[in-house]
């Protein structure tokens, strides 16, 4: 199966490499990341007007009704310049579960908001068991009288301790899971900040008896579209590492090129040469993997399974290419003034969402033997 990016997708992919190169160079990343807020409204702004954020969203609530490939071309961007700000978390994983929701009035009118930039949305979904299965969920939304009352714990949530809403995935009485809108503060909901791996923000969130109004029920049947949710996810932070592999790459090939040693360039070692070659052959698997996945994406072919494979192969692929790229940096590759430790980290932090490439492995183990 042959794809290539559409000639509107290469120049959407054009105009935000052009402004993240200009305005988002590794130094700036590193002052964003240390400010207390995490991130940049001023780049924040920046990707909305870009149409960044209606790119994915339904039509109905102002959006462009993207396609997978669309999101694939701009989150190999991201990836590759390390972007912060709360792109993925907000609008791809929070916001598309609004729009799976699409038919009722309080998700439209979220989803207006995150648009636009005025709000920030998360996902509150994954509860420590190393996995997004649906099957693993245990919060329960319990209806009491006008209120529904929400307990359990949801661990890791990306970028939780900041949002404005949080969309709550939980067991109904019928044991169907159910999307609950939460606007913090609220009584009975602990939120504890911490930052994950690769220094970003997150938060472990406990639901005590919280009581909500029982309109922000937004579905109560939403097992099938949160696993598609869960599957555009896999798809956009696979593009996230591949991206962070291509920029590790580049920088990997110049510094064995002008880093001498006996004087003579290191990439003349044999060593470095072979380990040169094994990264260049692991990314172009790795991407090979992403365009074949986001080809059949877009045809409504790609199963569970096949972003299954997607995650295993880029997480394996990826953890071991980027400690190549540390390797032939030497000491210097662990340093946070240079990017290569931080392209190590997030590519490691991608590789435990949703399940890292072990558990999708066995996924993939179990499904070709069911088929």
């Amino acid at each position: 199966m042959d794809f290539t990016f559409s000639a509107e997708q290469v120049m959407m992919r054009d105009t935000v490499a052009r402004y993240l190169e200009r305005d988002y160079r590794f130094e700036q990343r590193q002052t964003i990341l240390r400010s207390p807020a995490g991130m940049s409204e001023d780049v924040w702004r920046r990707l909305e007007t870009m149409g960044l954020f209606a790119m994915p969203l339904p039509e109905v609530s102002g959006g462009l009704n993207g396609t997978p490939s669309d999101i694939v071309a701009v989150a190999e961007l991201l990836g590759r310049y390390l972007v912060v700000e709360p792109y993925f978390s907000s609008v791809l994983l929070a916001g598309r579960a609004l729009a799976r929701a699409e038919k009722n009035s309080i998700a439209l009118s979220w989803l207006g908001r995150i648009i636009t930039a005025e709000s920030r949305a998360a996902l509150a979904h994954e509860e420590g068991h190393g996995t997004a299965s649906v099957d693993t969920i245990e919060t329960t939304a319990r209806l009491d009288g006008d209120c529904i009352s929400i307990s359990g714990e949801k661990r890791l949530v990306i970028d939780g301790a900041d949002a404005d809403i949080l969309v709550v995935t939980a067991r109904s009485g019928a044991n169907r899971l159910a999307l609950v809108v939460v606007e913090p503060p609220v009584d009975g909901v602990e939120i504890t900040p911490l930052r994950t791996i690769d220094g970003r923000p997150a938060a472990n969130i406990c639901f005590n008896d919280a009581r909500i109004p029982s309109q922000a029920l937004i579905d109560d049947n939403a097992e099938q579209s949160i696993q598609n949710v869960v599957n555009d996810a896999i798809l956009a932070v696979a593009a996230e590492a591949v991206g962070a592999m291509g920029a590790l790459l580049e920088a990997t090939t110049v510094y064995a090129r002008t880093r001498e040693q006996f004087g003579v360039p290191i990439a003349s070692f044999q060593a470095i040469a072979h380990k040169l070659a094994d990264m260049s052959l692991a990314y172009v698997k790795a991407r090979s993997t992403l365009l074949y996945t986001t080809a059949l994406a877009d045809v409504g072919r790609a199963s569970s399974r096949d972003f299954s494979v997607l995650k295993a192969q880029v997480g394996r692929l990826g953890r071991g290419f980027a400690e190549s790229a540390v390797q032939i940096h030497g000491g210097v590759g662990m340093t946070d003034e240079i990017a290569v430790g931080h392209h190590l980290k997030r590519i490691l932090a991608i590789d435990a969402m949703f399940g890292p490439a072990d558990y999708h492995l066995q996924v993939v183990g179990a499904t070709g033997q069911e088929q």
